[in-house]
């Protein structure tokens, strides 16, 4: 099978703008949930999510936490520029990128660009009883985004202060409204910890401290990943095929303890979101480069397409087992690396037996990745969504998809 040869235009539906969600529901674990089981299709709450898992089932849920991107800079005119910070540069490290207390540089999207004539521009920024300056300037520009570095006049806040106290939280251009004050805690999971992510890994928006309770009281296990979700889960395909679609990188962050736990669980592995699912996947084709020894020690990255012309036949504890040992001779607690898998119909899932997500626009990567989990089922499971008043998209309804072990 040429996967290249996937016509996108077969992975479309209608979808009327009243099915998409603009807001959440009132209880995230209200939403419905569409459950698809040995190919039959049933409603039930989100908050009915335990019933679904027997002892000892693992759940893995990417921790990572969006942050304020969008800075409006205003010019003397009044005209609005936005500046929307997508990854760091300098320092490269999201971690060191938020707590720099001077300046730092990052890859962004400029809304209203043709209005920025000068170098620079300013914002004022008040943190209680403080006033800081914090500069903008263009250093560089890369096919549709620009390299800005910032710098602020009071060494005293970090850069993660500025924009947690300036910033707006990214929701959704599909939203088509700016962002609210209910924003920048429902467009965020009750479990967010590692700050990185432009949007929300937003299968784990319908999850409360009530749902991960009941999930711990029956002996169901979790643990976290981190892939902090770039503006490119948006990207629209606009290529007649696959062949001519680039897949956005994102970077993940794994430990030693959670692979550990992954081949405990091989079998009984449930991603939630699509995230979770690119990050899982992708471990087991950095362990299978290991093996292979096609690896760049220099960095750890798995390609758009280079699944597809790997070895299909380690099993998946071999390769796990292979990338502690590797983890381990380097000593590597917590391992990072970028990945741009894509995941189309015919890809062979390797760690991820069950899925938790919401519902995805048509003519998307993101439908795909549902196709290749479910088959030609996705027609029936959308259809059924459609046809029983499911909310759509990043605020919408969740599902909870088994697909159909094969032989």
């Amino acid at each position: 099978m040429n996967y290249k040869d996937i016509k996108i235009n077969d992975y479309s539906y209608l979808l009327q703008n009243s099915k998409i969600a603009k807001y959440p529901l009132p209880e995230r674990e209200q939403s419905n949930l569409l459950v698809f089981n040995n190919n039959k299709i049933n409603t039930d709450l989100f908050e009915n999510l335990h019933k679904y898992f027997n002892k000892n089932e693992l759940l893995v849920f990417n921790n990572t936490k969006v942050i304020k991107a969008r800075l409006h800079f205003y010019k003397i005119t009044g005209a609005k520029i936005e500046i929307f910070c997508l990854n760091p540069v300098a320092p490269f490290g999201y971690e060191d990128i938020f707590q720099t207390n001077e300046t730092c540089t990052w890859k962004c999207i400029v809304g209203n660009l043709k209005k920025w004539k000068n170098k620079e521009l300013f914002i004022e920024i008040k943190i209680e009883t403080e006033k800081i300056i914090l500069k903008a300037e263009k250093i560089l520009q890369t096919n549709n985004h620009q390299i800005i570095k910032f710098s602020w006049n009071n060494k005293n806040f970090t850069f993660g202060e500025l924009i947690e106290n300036a910033g707006r939280i990214p929701i959704p251009p599909y939203l088509n409204r700016e962002s609210e004050m209910s924003d920048k805690e429902r467009y965020q999971t009750v479990y967010s910890k590692h700050k990185g992510s432009v949007a929300a890994p937003t299968a784990g928006l319908h999850f409360s401290e009530k749902i991960l309770n009941k999930l711990t009281k029956k002996g169901i296990c979790t643990e976290n990943i981190t892939l902090h979700v770039g503006a490119g889960t948006f990207k629209p395909v606009k290529s007649e095929t696959m062949k001519g679609h680039t897949m956005h990188s994102e970077h993940f962050y794994i430990s030693y303890k959670t692979i550990e736990n992954l081949i405990d669980k091989i079998g009984n592995i449930t991603a939630i979101g699509t995230t979770s699912v690119r990050t899982l996947e992708s471990i087991y084709w950095i362990a299978v480069k290991i093996i292979n020894k096609q690896f760049d020690s220099s960095k750890i990255k798995i390609g758009q397409w280079e699944t597809y012309k790997q070895d299909q036949n380690i099993e998946p504890k071999k390769a796990l087992y292979f990338l502690l040992k590797y983890m381990k001779t380097k000593d590597i607690q917590i391992l990072e690396a970028e990945t741009e898998i894509i995941i189309v119909p015919g890809y062979k899932f390797k760690i991820v037996n069950k899925l938790i997500t919401n519902f995805h626009q048509p003519r998307s990567t993101l439908l795909l990745l549902i196709s290749a989990f479910v088959g030609t089922a996705w027609r029936d499971i959308y259809d059924y969504a459609l046809n029983n008043d499911f909310r759509f998209l990043s605020y919408g309804d969740s599902s909870l998809l088994v697909p159909i072990e094969k032989s």
